[in-house]
């Protein structure tokens, strides 16, 4: 696969372009993001379905700028696919013909359950694992899939859009028609009780943005922010009930989703009602990242290996300058943690979180090595983007900051609080990880002694004189916590 991949996304409200740039065999990042409110549908659904000379022309002009970046970032491979207004179009061919002719680019129009199913695996890699349904309000359709062991098992798409709405129903403030074609688009709708459904798309996140702010949520990303399904219905009842966008504007909700949020949250209260949902999690990707990785992984059965980050795997190819001490310095870590874990009543499923912490500990250093530590906590915080909880986010970006074992600061740590465990075990954690460095002070070729463990006390021991480095270090590092004597 190459390295830089443009993957571009024509819906029926929105034309979107990501480029990712891969660091190895299955990790990558994102590099750029541009959108363009084209509104390829507008007028379309009034006139049976035809694509409209405006619209169109708008969708040329945005997909030929889109064509100029990805060449500015020396793309390699183009992957671009239009859904449900263009796959719905009487005049479809003319419109990609016109793409092909004039701009070069080929595009795939994709049904409403591979849409669905794209969605569906860019849930499953790249949020934390999670038994749910997602759903992806769009323009002119609605796409669910649901999510078991990390697998997609089914897909289904329902022709039921904010834009579709919008011309069709509340334009003509038809309220009632609106709720009657969204209920009868949902007897289609192939799922059980879902108690958890993972939003995708642009109204899903815009409401999550409305609620994480309303919440004050430490971590200011909405990927992977989880919320209940009473603090969705209260806000899209509030939005229904709005006449006025300054009304809207009140309510948080941004200039560019004024005309369509209302038919949005109108779906989702209906699909919510329907299938019994108590619990939320925002999801940031969606059909682009799902179309990159059916490709990535089209050999591994569209997942992951197992125990596979992307974020994490990106982080340390771009940032590790040791790769050696990092794993030497991971070893020791597990070691220290699984033999004193009991006595410093430390739960068990800690351990993952602190050797991730133990990864990226110093991969601040390729930024500043006087404050490697900042800038390590700084790209943990902000680039463990995919696959960790919010609480496992900030955890781990924790850890990093106060790695060398000196306490963890009272203010910042209650920015994160509600995301975090106790003090405490904050303390001990990061007491284990400035152990792990400062016994592997001097740069062993291999860890050249043994560690064994009584209670809080942790006995060094080696057949040669223990490293004076080594020794040095550890002195004044949390004797309160882990006492240490050498043999």
């Amino acid at each position: 696969m190459a390295k830089r991949t443009a993957v571009i996304d024509i819906g029926s409200n929105s034309a979107r372009m990501i480029i990712i740039e891969k660091t190895s065999r299955f990790a990558f990042h994102l590099l750029h993001e541009v959108k363009s409110k084209v509104r390829i549908s507008e007028d379309a659904y009034q006139n049976g379905g035809a694509l409209q000379e405006k619209a169109m022309q708008r969708a040329l002009l945005a997909l030929q700028d889109f064509v100029q970046i990805a060449d500015s970032y020396d793309v390699r491979k183009t992957l671009c696919v239009a859904t449900s207004a263009v796959r719905d179009a009487s005049n479809k061919k003319a419109f990609l013909s016109r793409v092909k002719k004039e701009i070069g680019l080929n595009i795939k129009v994709i049904d409403g359950e591979r849409e669905a199913y794209l969605g569906g695996i860019a849930c499953a890699n790249l949020l934390p694992q999670h038994d749910a349904m997602t759903l992806d309000i769009g323009g002119g359709s609605s796409e669910c899939a649901c999510i078991e062991d990390g697998k997609v098992i089914n897909a289904d798409s329902l022709d039921l859009g904010t834009v579709r709405l919008k011309e069709l129903f509340f334009d003509r403030n038809d309220i009632k028609g609106a709720k009657a074609h969204i209920d009868k688009a949902l007897e289609g709708l192939d799922t059980n009780e879902q108690r958890h459904i993972i939003g995708i798309g642009g109204t899903f996140r815009a409401l999550a943005q409305i609620i994480l702010k309303a919440q004050r949520h430490p971590l200011h990303k909405v990927h992977g922010f989880t919320f209940n399904a009473k603090e969705l219905v209260t806000l899209a009842k509030k939005i229904i009930a709005t006449e006025e966008n300054s009304e809207l504007k009140a309510l948080g909700v941004k200039k560019d989703r004024y005309d369509v949020i209302r038919p949005g949250a109108m779906i989702l209260l209906r699909i919510i009602k329907r299938v019994g949902a108590e619990r939320f999690t925002c999801s940031g990707v969606g059909v682009r990242e799902g179309l990159y990785l059916s490709d990535l992984l089209r050999h591994n059965r569209d997942s992951f290996p197992a125990n596979f980050n992307p974020s994490l795997k990106y982080l340390l190819d771009r940032h590790t300058h040791n790769a050696h001490q990092r794993n030497l310095r991971v070893r020791l870590t597990k070691e220290i943690f699984e033999k004193t874990h009991t006595a410093l009543t430390l739960a068990s499923e800690l351990k993952q979180p602190l050797l991730i912490a133990a990864k990226l500990a110093k991969i601040g250093a390729s930024h500043h090595f006087y404050s490697f530590q900042n800038h390590s906590h700084y790209l943990s915080l902000t680039a463990l983007e995919y696959g960790y909880t919010h609480e496992e986010i900030a955890l781990i970006s924790m850890l990093v900051l106060y790695q060398q074992g000196k306490g963890i600061k009272k203010g910042y740590y209650t920015e994160f609080a509600t995301l975090l465990p106790e003090v405490r075990i904050l303390e001990r954690l990061t007491n284990i990880l400035a152990l792990s460095d400062a016994l592997l002070a001097h740069h062993p070729r291999e860890i050249d002694f043994t560690i064994s463990a009584e209670g809080k006390v942790l006995t060094v021991t080696s057949k040669k004189e223990i490293a004076y480095l080594a020794q040095e270090s550890v002195r004044g590092i949390g004797d309160e916590i882990l006492e240490v004597r050498f043999k």
